[in-house]
C-alpha cells in the first residue's frame, strides 16, 4: 500500500502515538487499557457479572453449552466480558498437574487389576488435597497406556486455559471507520465507545470488526460493545471488570505502563519454564496498530478463539477507492468512445 495513511496522520492503518490527540483532543490524558494476564485467571466470572451489573446489561441465557464451563459463548451486544474455559492435556509449565504420584520403578510390570487391588479408591478421594494424599498405597501411579486409579483415563497432566475477554479498543478501529452516525466514537482516553441513542442500526460495525466484538441487539437492532466503563473514568474509577478480579487478572491503567508490566511478566513466566506465554495484541506494529486491550497468553491465539494476525479492515479503503476510480474512468472512456464511432 502505497504512503496515503502516512500522509493522513497514520488515519487507517500503522502505529499512532497519539491516539486521542489524532481524534481532536490536545490536552488528553495518557491513553488507559486493559491489560489481561490469563496465567492467572482463575474463571470466577466476577468480570462478567460486574460487567453486566454496572452496565445494566441484559441477561444473555443461562444455559451451559455443552462443550465447557461456559454459558455464554463469546463476546456480543449483552456480553461485554466473556471468560473462556479451554481444556487442555498438557501441564502447565514446568509444574506437575493433579496429584503428585510416586513413579513406578523403571522396568516393573504394575498390571490394571494389580493397580486396583492395590488402592482404595474412596480413602485416595477422601485424602484428596490434603498432605496425607502425597503418601502411603494411593500414591501408585498406573503404567503408561493404562488407567489411573486416581486420575480417570490416565489423564495425570490436565490443565484449564482461561481468559476473560473483552473488546480490544483497537488503535485503528475499523467500527469506527465506518460509522455513518458518528455513534462511535473516539474518547479522551483513547477507548472506542457507541452512543446508543445515535446509533441507526445499520449494522455496518458488525463486520468491520477484525475480532468479531461488536453486535446488534435483537430486540432493537443497535450496536453495543464494551464501552470499558467511560462513565467510571470519567469520575476516576478503574472500570468494574478490574476493580472486581480477585486475582489481578485483568489489569487497568496507563497502556504503556501495562505494555512493561506485561514484558516483565512474560520474562518471569519464561523463567518459570513457561515458554509457551506471549503477548497478543500488545504490539504496534500489528494489524491494528496494537490493542487498547491486550494479553498475555499460555498458547496460541487461535486456543483462545482469537484471530491469529487481526488487521484492521478499512485498511485497505484509499486503494480500494482508486481502483475503483480507475475503473470507473475506463468505463466512462469505453462509452465515450463506442457512442463517438458510432455512424451518423
Amino acid at each position: 500500500m502505497s504512503d496515503a495513511g502516512n500522509e493522513r496522520g497514520n488515519a487507517l492503518y500503522g502505529p499512532q502515538p497519539d491516539v486521542a490527540g489524532a481524534s481532536g483532543y490536545p490536552d488528553a490524558p495518557p491513553r488507559v487499557g486493559f491489560f489481561t494476564d490469563t496465567s492467572v485467571c482463575i474463571g470466577c466470572k466476577a468480570c462478567e457479572v460486574a460487567c453486566k451489573e454496572w452496565n445494566a446489561i441484559p441477561e444473555d441465557g443461562l444455559e451451559l453449552t455443552g462443550m465447557s464451563y461456559d454459558n455464554t459463548r463469546g463476546l456480543g451486544a449483552d456480553t461485554w466480558r466473556h471468560v473462556a474455559f479451554v481444556e487442555q492435556r498438557k501441564p502447565l509449565g514446568g509444574q506437575e498437574a493433579g496429584v503428585a504420584h510416586t513413579a513406578v520403578p523403571e522396568g516393573a510390570h504394575v498390571s490394571a487389576d494389580d493397580a486396583d487391588d492395590a488402592v482404595d479408591v474412596f480413602a485416595a478421594a477422601s485424602r484428596l488435597g490434603t498432605d496425607a494424599s502425597r503418601e502411603g498405597p494411593a500414591a501408585v501411579q498406573a503404567p503408561a497406556g493404562r488407567i489411573s486409579p486416581v486420575s480417570p483415563e490416565g489423564r495425570t497432566e490436565l490443565r484449564w486455559l482461561m481468559s476473560s475477554d473483552v473488546c480490544k479498543h483497537c488503535t485503528h478501529a475499523a467500527c469506527l471507520d465506518v460509522c455513518p452516525t458518528g455513534a462511535l466514537f473516539r474518547t479522551e482516553f483513547g477507548t472506542v465507545v457507541v452512543q446508543e441513542d445515535v446509533c441507526n442500526g445499520c449494522g455496518y460495525c458488525v463486520p468491520a470488526c477484525p475480532y468479531g466484538v461488536i453486535d446488534q441487539r435483537e430486540d432493537d437492532g443497535r450496536a453495543w460493545k464494551c464501552t470499558l466503563c467511560y462513565d467510571r473514568l470519567g469520575a476516576g474509577l478503574e472500570p468494574a471488570c478490574a476493580k472486581s478480579c480477585p486475582t489481578e487478572s485483568i489489569q487497568f491503567g496507563p497502556l504503556e505502563e501495562l505494555r512493561e508490566r506485561a514484558r516483565a511478566r512474560v520474562a518471569q513466566l519464561h523463567a518459570a519454564g513457561v515458554t509457551d506465554a506471549r503477548l497478543y495484541g500488545e504490539s504496534p506494529d500489528d494489524g491494528v496498530g496494537g490493542a487498547g486491550a491486550f494479553f498475555l497468553l499460555l498458547d496460541e491465539p487461535e486456543v483462545y478463539g482469537l484471530p491469529p494476525d487481526p488487521v484492521v479492515t478499512t485498511r485497505d479503503l484509499p486503494g480500494m477507492w482508486r481502483h475503483a476510480a480507475v475503473a470507473a474512468a475506463a468505463l466512462t472512456a469505453l462509452a465515450v468512445g463506442s457512442f463517438a464511432r458510432r455512424p451518423r
